[in-house]
């Protein structure tokens, strides 16, 4: 029984804590102030809806049938009563990556090779809830390359050309180490053909060039090779090409580099990995300096080419960086700047623009080419940059990369991988949101390919923003006031022009103070409680800020939050407020279920409430013995004791002495005395009644033992032990020999401490009188007295000769 007991409480205490977060989270929901189903479930991916018709408490809106699933859980609402669709993921195709290798006898046809998983999927997006998808990639070997050759053809490019002439034969064999399927393409730019870029006059424009130098006529692009398998074919055309002139020093070969990327019948792009070099001396004009010619049309992005020739120059102003990484993204074409080293500024820094590019340093004469093309591919097919297309308004997209060596990142980093290897397998991780419904709630497609790469994966994306109980709804229902509205998710959707929670009033033909009537309470001038409003005679109750705070009632006149409050908690924490009234769980009480019925804080250690000297009232003891006190009773600050208070009466009765003897029958006589032989016979602690344990004096100072205990049936039992224990007399003799022999010990000692300091005083005296002997002088040269017998006289005349 007791272990039920735990359980539920556990239970109830669980599902408070619960419902109460919940609630919380559920803040959001209720504040969306949904009118149906459909506005419910975009308040958030937590939110749920309740097609439960008696769902609703009187004086409740219908937006309160929206709220966090916990909380409709909590409140009644049964699980497969609750609107809750979730979003999904369906793949379409899901063709694997190709493997295979370079010289392999099977030739696959481009089309045929995959390098991108899954290709086709369908997200159902449920607003705030994002759908993951994993995407696979895997670089192929052996797979296709189309390079397209453009040359800047102006006179500082004349000892280049000759290196390019054989270029396509070279390039092709180095290639073959790559892949077994490649073509080649050439193309010339120089500039604008109107002034101020070049010379207008007629013979300039037959022959730009100075002195005897033979150039060709100007032109501002020309596609001289379409992209071929044959090498001999673009060293022959390539060697019929010749250098043409300019005036500025920028050319115009951005206009070339927008044809090559928008003209691909023209030059035969496959499906395949697209490069394009570019080769140049110098730097290039860009959108705005077209007007120096007079041209103000800005560049339309579309092939312009007649003959293999760009026609329009003279027509549209030059292409802006941005407009050409959009027409290079969308026709996955990876651009290769040689440039020479005067420019190589220049075009690190455009290459920071155009994603999927790649600089590399020409020489003079373009003698290294070959090796800056092959470098230039590696370091671009090495690294993998995932884009995607627009995207509808309100959906949002994150990328994870799993890349090699383990190195994963997110964010914008998340989009790509390095240093990958042909045949190394790359995964990323794709989150897309959608934060709000579009207007018509059409379906949207989104793509998403690597850069430089003309796989993609087609992403269909459908939006949840209804429910399925909504296409179950009963149009003009017998339940809406006569079929004044659809009765939908257990809840009506009035027609154009009714209102009410069953659509039961006309806008047309309310009179508000008529019906206010029906919102007030009997006796009462307040128009529902003053908490809500009242909309065609009915009130519906306003919301708290917080929404954990509910009116409800007829009138608006209950709320549950208005409750008696026990240690700053509305009913205690111990029960639940209902229109301003604690219904208390089990075992409370109180007008704040701060009264607990639970009598284990009251049990004594004896097992006894209160120690038998009170009662327990709301867990805590009320002693009715008003010299007890503490948690159980126990503690009496003026009482004796239980040893001294019965010592006369366990003296007289068990040896028959004591202040009580003469009276021992008439006052003694309350207990039951049984004798022990010894101590260890004493009744020891652990038994149910309470017991005390007593060591006290006779009159003779002997020691005697008893016990003392009240039985269940209140009879007070005394245990004592038959014999006391008296302490013996002084032994005389011990005590004089004692006495006599610390007297003598003491004098002697007090002889030795004198005889001690005599000798450190005779020694001090002697080493003073022994410095004092060493400091004597006796000199008799210094007497006064001593007087010597030789006289010795100074001859004055004498000088010593």
């Amino acid at each position: 029984m007791t272990n039920l007991t735990l359980l539920t409480w556990a239970g109830i205490l669980c599902c408070l804590v619960w419902s109460g977060s919940a609630q919380q989270g559920g803040s959001d929901c209720i504040k969306a102030n949904a009118k149906s189903c459909g506005e419910c479930i975009q308040a958030g991916p937590n939110c749920g809806w309740c097609k439960k018709t008696d769902f609703l408490q009187e004086g409740e809106p219908t937006s309160a049938r929206c709220d966090d699933l916990a909380a409709l859980k909590s409140k009644g609402c049964p699980e497969q009563d609750i609107e809750n669709p979730r979003g999904s993921k369906r793949v379409l195709e899901d063709r694997e990556v190709t493997n295979r290798k370079i010289g392999a006898a099977e030739k696959l046809k481009p089309e045929a090779i995959t390098q991108i998983q899954p290709q086709k999927l369908v997200l159902q997006l449920r607003v705030g809830e994002p759908q993951t998808f994993s995407l696979k990639f895997k670089r192929a070997e052996d797979y296709p390359i189309d390079l397209y050759y453009l040359m800047d053809l102006s006179y500082s490019m004349k000892d280049d050309l000759e290196n390019v002439k054989s270029l396509g034969t070279a390039l092709m064999r180095e290639m073959e180490k790559i892949t077994s399927d490649f073509r080649i393409g050439f193309g010339s730019f120089v500039e604008k053909t109107v002034m101020p870029y070049i010379s207008t006059t007629p013979a300039k424009l037959r022959n730009p060039c100075t002195g005897d130098q033979n150039c060709t006529s100007p032109f501002s692009y020309k596609n001289v090779l379409s992209l071929t398998s044959e090498g001999n074919k673009f060293n022959e055309l390539v060697g019929k090409q010749h250098i043409s002139g300019n005036l500025d020093s920028p050319e115009g070969g951005f206009d070339a580099i927008m044809q090559v990327a928008v003209c691909g019948d023209q030059i035969g792009w496959r499906n395949v990995t697209r490069l394009l070099v570019f080769s140049t001396d110098a730097g290039f004009h860009f959108a705005g300096d077209g007007k120096l010619g007079g041209i103000v049309l800005p560049n339309d992005g579309k092939c312009h080419l007649e003959n293999n020739m760009y026609t329009m120059s003279h027509y549209y102003d030059y292409p802006s960086i941005a407009h050409l990484v959009q027409k290079l993204s969308e026709n996955n074409i990876q651009t290769i700047f040689a440039v020479t080293e005067e420019f190589q500024a220049v075009y690190k820094e455009l290459k920071n623009l155009i994603p999927k590019s790649a600089v590399g340093t020409l020489s003079s004469n373009s003698s290294n080419v070959i090796q800056l093309i092959i470098d230039a591919y590696n370091s671009l097919s090495s690294e993998v940059i995932l884009e995607n297309s627009k995207l509808p308004k309100g959906v949002t997209i994150s990328y994870k990369s799993y890349c090699k060596n383990g190195v994963n990142d997110t964010q914008e980093d998340g989009r790509k991988c390095s240093n990958i290897s042909i045949g190394d397998e790359v995964r990323f991780e794709i989150n897309v949101t959608a934060n709000e419904c579009p207007k018509k709630g059409q379906n949207e497609t989104i793509k998403i390919k690597p850069l430089g790469f003309t796989e993609e994966v087609e992403i269909g994306l459908q939006f949840i923003c209804e429910c399925m109980c909504q296409s179950e709804g009963e149009p003009n229902s017998p339940a809406c006031h006569d079929g004044n509205g659809t009765f939908e998710c257990g809840a009506c959707r009035c027609n154009e022009g009714r209102i009410g929670r069953l659509c039961e009033c006309s806008t047309d033909e309310v009179n508000s103070e008529d019906m206010d009537a029906y919102c007030r309470r009997e006796n009462s001038t307040e128009i529902c409680s003053n908490n809500g409003e009242c909309i065609c005679g009915q009130c519906v109750c306003k919301k708290r800020e917080n929404t954990n705070e509910v009116y409800s009632g007829k009138y608006c006149e209950c709320d549950n939050f208005n409750c008696d409050r026990s240690n700053g908690l509305i009913c205690g924490g111990n029960g639940i407020c209902k229109c301003r009234v604690c219904e208390c769980f089990p075992n409370f009480t109180g007008s704040a279920c701060d009264c607990s019925l639970d009598t284990t804080p009251c049990l004594a250690a004896n097992g006894q409430i209160c120690n038998g000297r009170g009662t327990c009232e709301c867990g805590t003891c009320n002693c009715t013995d008003p010299k007890f006190q503490g948690p159980t009773c126990e503690m009496c600050q003026t009482c004796l004791g239980v040893c001294a208070e019965h010592k006369d009466c366990v003296q007289c009765r068990a040896f028959d002495k004591g202040e009580k003897k003469e009276t021992c029958s008439q006052e003694c006589m309350h207990f039951n005395m049984t004798r022990v032989e010894s101590r260890d016979k004493l009744p020891q602690p652990g038994q149910p009644d309470p017991l005390s344990h007593c060591k006290e004096k006779d009159v003779d100072d002997c020691w005697f033992y008893f016990t003392y205990s009240v039985n269940s049936n209140g009879e007070a039992n005394v245990h004592v032990v038959e014999t006391p224990e008296c302490p013996s007399g002084p032994d005389i003799i011990p005590i004089v020999a004692g006495v006599v022999a610390g007297i003598v010990l003491i004098g002697l000692a007090l002889l030795l401490i004198w005889k001690l300091l005599m000798i450190i005083h005779d020694r001090r005296e002697f080493a003073k009188f022994e410095k004092e002997k060493m400091n004597a002088k006796w000199d008799t040269g210094e007497n006064p007295i001593y007087k010597s017998a030789v006289t010795t006289v100074v001859n004055p005349k004498y000088e010593g000769k």
